[in-house]
């Protein structure tokens, strides 16, 4: 891969607002250095339903869906964005299917080597998972709605 692609590459993922947000750009070429590029067509499934992905995917261009049987809405995961995660952190079969709906390109990470990453790099793997944490909560809050704001009268008098 070529520095201008590479470069690229790491401002798509480095500037998403929901992707891995707290990582450095040192960790960012650490990463990019370790992933493995892959390509998707419109229509295939990057994600399988019930299958163990062993890692995880950023997402660098094109968008996908992400097919929740429960959930009636659409739910888009595109440019800097990660899919993957839970089962990445739970080591069980992926929740949800992710079909591509364009064509599109991610770096796939296995779990043996950020292990390794994160082994010489502990910094590096607090900051990923503080980052997942956050992409988590925030889908979770995503999917249950929008907060109601507490009424004035529902709050307990200071004596």
């Amino acid at each position: 891969m070529s520095n201008a692609s590479q470069h690229q590459d790491v401002s798509v993922l480095s500037a998403a607002r929901n992707g891995l947000v707290y990582l450095t750009p040192n960790d960012w070429a650490l990463i990019v250095d370790k992933a493995v590029r892959r390509q998707f067509k419109a229509g295939e499934a990057i994600v399988h339903k019930g299958k163990p992905p062993d890692g995880l995917y950023l997402v660098l261009k094109g968008t996908a869906a992400v097919q929740i049987p429960s959930h009636n809405g659409s739910l888009e995961v595109g440019a800097g964005d990660v899919c993957g995660e839970v089962s990445f952190l739970d080591e069980l079969p992926a929740t949800a299917d992710v079909v591509a709906k364009e064509a599109v390109e991610a770096f796939y990470l296995d779990r043996p080597t950020l292990q390794s990453l994160f082994e010489l790099f502990p910094h590096l793997g607090s900051r990923f998972y503080h980052s997942l944490a956050a992409i988590l909560s925030r889908r979770v809050r995503e999917l249950i709605g929008p907060a109601q704001p507490l009424a004035a009268a529902s709050m307990p008098k200071r004596k």
